[in-house]
This record gives structure tokens, C-alpha cells and sequence, in this order.
């Protein structure tokens, strides 16, 4: 793994780590309900972007608290900015992580198929 790889991968830990705080102990905004994880974090090689993966449970409205996520994505980025120690705080980007749900449907698939199975 090169060496710039690897700080890649610390530094999407970490920031994976203080955005999940900051959402969770931090994030005034009314919009954002429901349980929100942080799955994910991918930073481009220049520090610019980073793409947040985020996993949300029991929300009233998915789309009202990715809308939220994205208004406070400034007050997050100085969050950021002041507990971690880069020279360039990234723009934050939200996406939604549905690989959750798409375990759980797979799974649902296979149990469906077994009962089949076991029906013959």
C-alpha cells in the first residue's frame, strides 16, 4: 500500500470518527432525526472533498434530514476544522449509505429462498 494510502485511510478514520461525534453530541438542527452513522468516508488525495456515507435509522424523513446534514455541513466542517489537524478542512458532501438496507433485502432473499427449499 503506498504511502499516501495509508494517511488516506487514517485521516477518512478520523474524520469518520469527529463527524460522528459532531453529529451525534454537536448538530442542533431539527431537521436531522432518527439514529445517523456514519458508514463511510472517502477524501480525494488533494484534501479538497470528502464524501460522507451516512446510514440513517427511524428518521421521520430521509430526505428532510440529509437536507438538514447538508445545511449544517459548515458548522460541521468547523467543527472539524478545530479538533482535527489538517491544513485543508474539507468540503463535506453527504450521501445516503443504503448498504444496509440492501444487506438486509439480500437477506431476506436467501431466508425466502431456504423456505422454499425446505418446502420441496
Amino acid at each position: 500500500m503506498p504511502k499516501n494510502e495509508a494517511r488516506l485511510n487514517r485521516v477518512n478514520e478520523e474524520l469518520k470518527k469527529e463527524i460522528s461525534r459532531v453529529i451525534t453530541f454537536e448538530l442542533k438542527n431539527s431537521k436531522v432525526t432518527g439514529l445517523i452513522s456514519v458508514t463511510k468516508v472517502k477524501i480525494t488525495p488533494d484534501f479538497k472533498y470528502a464524501k460522507i456515507y451516512i446510514s440513517i435509522l427511524n428518521s421521520k424523513s430521509i430526505g428532510k434530514t440529509m437536507e438538514g446534514l447538508k445545511e449544517s455541513a459548515g458548522f460541521i466542517r468547523s467543527q472539524l476544522a478545530k479538533n482535527v489537524n489538517l491544513r485543508i478542512t474539507p468540503e463535506l458532501i453527504f450521501e445516503i449509505d443504503d448498504s444496509l438496507e440492501y444487506g438486509a433485502k439480500i437477506d431476506s432473499i436467501l431466508k425466502k429462498l431456504k423456505e422454499d427449499e425446505s418446502m420441496k
